[in-house]
């Protein structure tokens, strides 16, 4: 009995984990046509229908991992001081991705209509960022939004799937992702915050590499083991 009602709990904390991660994005998403200024900014529609379309997906996934839904969504104690100042910068700059390649391409013009093969090519990396993103999650149990070392939760090192290729494949996709985003929603100009948040990824993951080096037990013969961060044959 107490096992049934355990299991109910953790099912309606998922479901509520469920219902605030869709409630942002679509506000998320209407900030995008709040910026475009315009309902018919068709970039914008074919974006919302991927990234919803994507989040779908990923609540039915990863149903069966509450744990990781949790700790994405509330992670628990340990956060380094430099990532609490990384967020801190970091929501802000990834935001602006958005809103200036909305302001660029559905309100002012400020940069020429992009060709269609810029859009086709910006989708092939994007969905196969997702694609990565949702491999590196379902491999990775402590896959958290922020950079701690989860005593708490019993983490070990992970070296299967995209992890025997790169140390951090999900920063391979968040790279990606925004620079194939703002050419996603008809912009060039907003590969410039997308650049920033690029360029703050790498430095994140130098950053979270050392730490995992320092205070993970095991992750030292996995970095011999798996000698790149983010691309194999360079770094």
């Amino acid at each position: 009995m107490n096992e049934s009602v355990e299991l109910r709990k953790i099912e309606s904390e998922y479901v509520k984990i469920a219902i605030k991660s869709i409630v942002r994005l679509l506000i998320f998403l209407a900030l995008i046509f709040l910026a475009a200024g315009r309902i018919d900014y068709w970039q914008g529609w074919v974006f919302s229908g991927i990234v919803l379309t994507y989040a779908a997906i990923a609540i039915v996934l990863f149903s069966d991992m509450p744990d990781l839904a949790k700790e994405r969504d509330k992670p628990g104690p340990g956060m380094k001081g430099w990532d609490k100042v990384f967020w801190a910068f970091y929501r802000f700059l990834s935001l602006a991705i958005f809103v200036i390649a909305a302001l660029d391409a559905g309100r002012f013009g400020w940069t020429k209509p992009l060709p269609v093969f810029v859009y086709v090519i910006a989708y092939l990396i994007y969905i196969s960022s997702t694609i990565i993103v949702v491999w590196s999650m379902r491999v990775n149990k402590f896959f958290s939004s922020v950079v701690r070392i989860q005593t708490d939760r019993g983490q070990i090192v992970i070296d299967s799937g995209p992890y025997a290729l790169v140390r951090h494949p999900g920063y391979v996709a968040g790279i990606l992702i925004f620079i194939s985003s703002p050419l996603l929603l008809g912009s060039v100009i907003g590969l410039i915050p997308g650049s920033l948040c690029a360029i703050a990824l790498i430095i994140r993951t130098y950053l979270e590499d050392k730490t995992l080096q320092n205070e993970l037990p095991s992750y030292l013969e996995y970095v011999e083991k798996v000698k790149y961060r983010l691309i194999p044959g360079i770094w």
